[in-house]
């Protein structure tokens, strides 16, 4: 029996993994990570085009803006990941 519990908890920690990279906050995170660089180093290196704004860079200021959105979003899918239950757990559950 305690095979059949240790192959369990190997299958929800790998389940558990697979399931955490895929997570919906992991991949609005990264989207909002990546276009914030993007803007970041259109508002550091491009033009600011002043005129357009009214003064401030707004490509430099979404580009932070969105950095922060995507870092929160990829730290609470870190410190508070889902763990589901592995297939079966159950019915080994009900077995002891």
């Amino acid at each position: 029996m305690s095979t059949e519990n240790s192959k369990a908890k190997v299958n929800k920690s790998l389940l558990g993994t697979l399931l955490s990279l895929f997570d919906i906050r992991n991949v609005i995170g990264s989207l909002l990570t990546i276009y914030g660089v993007i803007l970041l180093l259109m508002g550091l290196f491009g033009d600011p085009e002043v005129e357009k704004t009214g003064g401030p860079n707004a490509n430099l200021w979404a580009g932070i803006v969105l950095l922060v959105i995507g870092g929160s979003f990829i730290a609470w899918g870190l410190l508070k990941p889902v763990v589901p239950d592995a297939p079966g757990a159950d019915k080994a559950n009900e077995e002891e």
